[in-house]
């Protein structure tokens, strides 16, 4: 009777995870119908310009695409090299007392709010940018990107060092009998073997990069530009959700549906990145 009742809430703590998921999906799709409804998916996908709030209204979504996936690029760019280097030292190189003083210290950078990360984008990265590209301008998705990637670093390596040594000890063992050395076993022996482990940190990295709102708001300048110029100030679907959240527009009306239109392409690029990722694990595994 004792088993049957854990069965039962511990089914019951997994559906609340599948029916928060679902009534998301639904409000989004719900609230984005009455969008649709003066703008065509046409419009949507192939208007170069986003200016819902103004009296010419554009409906294009593309300029918060472009300044969303930039943004993320460059934060990958900064945080899955340096993350998983972090973690392949704390794995296998790193002595105890270094790895239990340092992976704290790492994820205590998690716990900073994003809104400090944002300013520290706009006051001290961009102006160190600057030095060395004078024309770039005081709000760029380059600074953002960089601040965004440091920001995820955590992330990608405490998910990575966990998975690395999670790999069985024979394994390492069997390569340092065949000669191999630290380096040699750590990246033909030990990341192969942590691939699925590695690829959901580099998921949950990249979902955090898509989904980050106060930096790309401070320090990207919320212009809706259609660019993929890291140097150019741009705005993502993320930071103009805040600004239209902030309760100026009214409740119904086409601008405020936007923002759940909004929505609801941001939940499809992250699932896009969530479907690539799994099909690349599996992949790996059958190759390996």
């Amino acid at each position: 009777m004792r088993d049957r009742v854990v069965e039962i809430l511990l089914l019951a703590s997994g559906l609340v995870a599948v029916f928060t998921t679902l009534a998301i999906v639904g409000v989004l799709l719900f609230e984005s119908g009455g969008f649709f409804e003066h703008v065509t998916l046409k419009e949507f996908f192939t208007d170069t310009m986003w200016t819902p709030l103004f009296a010419d209204a554009h409906y294009g979504i593309m300029p918060l695409v472009a300044g969303t996936l930039t943004t993320t690029v460059v934060a990958l760019v900064v945080a899955v090299p340096l993350g998983t280097t972090i973690a392949i030292y704390l794995s296998e190189f790193a002595p105890h007392n270094v790895r239990e003083t340092v992976k704290p210290i790492l994820e205590l950078l998690g716990a900073v709010p994003t809104v400090v990360y944002g300013y520290f984008a706009l006051t001290m990265v961009t102006p160190l940018l600057q030095y060395f590209m004078p024309e770039l301008p005081g709000f760029n998705m380059l600074s953002a990107g960089l601040v965004i990637g440091l920001m995820i670093v955590p992330y990608i390596s405490s998910v990575s060092e966990d998975a690395m040594r999670a790999v069985p000890r024979y394994m390492r063992e069997g390569s340092y009998a065949m000669g191999a050395t630290r380096l040699q076993t750590a990246l033909r022996v030990v990341v192969p073997g942590a691939f699925s482990g590695l690829a959901a940190a580099f998921i949950l990295g990249i979902s955090r990069a898509v989904g980050e709102t106060m930096v790309v708001a401070i320090a990207a300048g919320m212009q809706p530009n259609l660019t993929f110029d890291p140097r150019e100030p741009a705005a993502t679907i993320t930071a103009y959700i805040v600004q239209v959240s902030l309760g100026d527009l009214a409740h119904g009306s086409i601008g405020y549906q936007s923002i759940f239109a909004a929505g609801l392409v941001l939940m499809a690029i992250t699932l896009m990145f969530n479907v690539i990722g799994f099909g690349l694990t599996r992949k790996f595994r059958e190759a390996y």
